[in-house]
């Protein structure tokens, strides 16, 4: 039995900003740091949740957290949480945000550098310190970082992997569906299908985990159809929340073990990609790839997915992307094919690797990357 651990407190529907300053005070957090990035803070999101804490509570804000969270921005993070004499800090906008928060706040009570904590150095370890009281509120619906028990960094050595947070260091997601409102069409696609392939990842991994698969199928079902609404009308509320759980879902059911998707989607991440586009456009080849391995599980994703016996699961996808205007292949998203043995023997050693359906080598990988290309 894989590892069952939903431990993350979480406030949910729209409004849920609203109960941010009482959460906080929960956790006596009286002088927080707001960490999140240029885009959100133009949106007026900054503010927003400025609005919902008490007047008095003085706030700082560190607005540079870039697309992949790096260990250098985390470390910055940090000593802007140390020269305002923080004692908590806000993760606001999407997974990047969120996983550089919770970055930060590791450093605020453990030595670093962060990469001491690394996936690939000491597997599941987690920083022996408990790291400042963070609170997290998703502006995206794809990551679900809200509530994962790691973060994705890219550490100055240029290496991406997880890192591992101590369980607890998120008090509360506050997950408020209406932070999503005024996001764009290409972005919701993007991290909707991040949302999609974290669903339908950890249903197919082979490991057990009957929890996590009904999650995830639930999961799979809301954003499969609401994903194009969402996209077609940002303002469709019903849709908004539909994703946002959606997103959440995956989060929680992706303990269990992803795939091949996110053991190449992480060392492609290095080429400044959004993770959410690269998931989709590797999601049909994997698919192909795994096909004899997954039998019954292809049986049931056509009925979660409302398709006919016989139906093409992968080309299903393959149209999706189509439809909410994702690039066709990573050529289009200029992936330099000459790295190819690199992203395959980096794939290798991700988090991901062990629970894909049917085992890989390198030379697999990189068949895989062929024809996403």
């Amino acid at each position: 039995m894989a590892l069952i651990n939903y431990n993350t407190k979480v406030q949910f529907d729209f409004g849920a900003i609203a109960l941010l300053g009482a959460e906080m005070a929960l956790a006596n957090a009286r002088r927080p740091l707001i960490v999140t990035d240029k885009g959100v803070a133009a949106a007026g999101l900054v503010d927003k949740v400025k609005a919902a804490l008490p007047k008095e509570m003085q706030v700082a804000v560190f607005d540079s957290m870039p697309a992949n969270p790096t260990e250098a921005a985390a470390t910055t993070a940090y000593e802007a949480y140390r020269a305002n004499g923080c004692d908590s800090i806000v993760g606001l906008g999407g997974g990047s945000a969120m996983d550089g928060a919770k970055a930060a706040a590791i450093l605020a009570s453990n030595e670093g550098p962060l990469e001491r904590y690394a996936f690939y150095n000491v597997g599941m370890n987690f920083p022996p310190k408990p790291p400042a009281p963070t609170f997290v509120i998703p502006t995206t619906a794809g990551t679900g970082s809200e509530v994962a028990r790691s973060s994705v960094l890219v550490f100055s050595s240029g290496r991406k992997s997880l890192l591992f947070v101590t369980p607890g260091t998120v008090r509360c997601a506050i997950l408020d569906p209406e932070m999503t409102l005024g996001l764009p069409p290409s972005i919701t696609a993007a991290t909707g299908m991040d949302a999609i392939a974290h669903c339908l990842e950890t249903f197919c991994s082979p490991r057990i985990n009957p929890p996590a698969d009904a999650i995830a199928l639930d999961g799979l079902k809301r954003a499969a159809s609401n994903i194009e609404i969402a996209v077609r009308d940002g303002a469709n509320r019903d849709a908004r929340w539909q994703m946002m759980m959606a997103a959440m879902e995956g989060a929680l059911a992706f303990q269990k073990g992803m795939g091949a998707v996110h053991a190449l989607s992480h060392p492609l991440g290095i080429l400044h990609l959004h993770h959410g586009t690269l998931n989709a456009v590797l999601i049909p080849p994997v698919l192909r790839y795994n096909a004899d391995h997954l039998k019954e599980k292809i049986v049931t994703l056509r009925s979660v997915l409302n398709l006919k016996a016989g139906q093409d699961v992968a080309d299903w996808f393959a149209r999706l992307n189509e439809r909410l205007k994702l690039p066709a292949n990573l050529q289009a998203m200029k992936v330099p094919r000459e790295r190819f043995d690199e992203f395959a023997a980096e794939a290798m050693a991700d988090s991901s690797h062990p629970s894909n359906p049917r085992p890989m080598t390198p030379h697999d990988y990189k068949a895989v990357l062929e024809a996403a290309f």
